[in-house]
């Protein structure tokens, strides 16, 4: 699987809330490194950010894949998250991925966004939880 694929099957998992199709996308220690949540270990992070939210929709803009030497590759998405209250939240995002050594998982994800807009609301929505 090239980590093109591996971007387009996490998307998919983001989509479908596949908590167990996402977890598989990661090594059992990998982390996530959220300007909302933090940093977590992956495993731990779906079932909260699934959680958190009731449907997602994400439309794919770009995936950046680094030379094989650098590991790493960075999903480019449109991301529509409707929030546990109901909530509809939209945002451009950038999830840079660090690869497993045979580039068939995820290591590490670091999600960019700009979080200024979406800050009270997921707050809001933590705390009615």
């Amino acid at each position: 699987m090239t980590p093109e694929d591996l971007c387009r099957r996490y998307l998919d998992a983001l989509n479908t809330s596949d908590l167990v199709g996402v977890r598989a996308l990661f090594t059992p220690d990998a982390e996530i490194v959220s300007p909302l949540y933090g940093v977590r270990p992956a495993h731990d992070f779906y079932a909260e950010l699934f959680a958190d939210t009731t449907r997602s929709k994400t439309t794919l803009l770009n995936v950046f894949d680094s030379s094989a030497e650098r590991q790493s590759v960075a999903l480019h998405f449109h991301y529509v998250r409707t929030l546990a209250s109901g909530k509809v939240v939209e945002f451009e995002c950038v999830d840079v991925f660090d690869l497993a050594e045979d580039r068939q998982r995820f290591t590490r994800m670091t999600i960019i966004y700009d979080t200024a807009p979406l800050k009270a609301d997921f707050e809001a929505t933590r705390n009615q939880i």
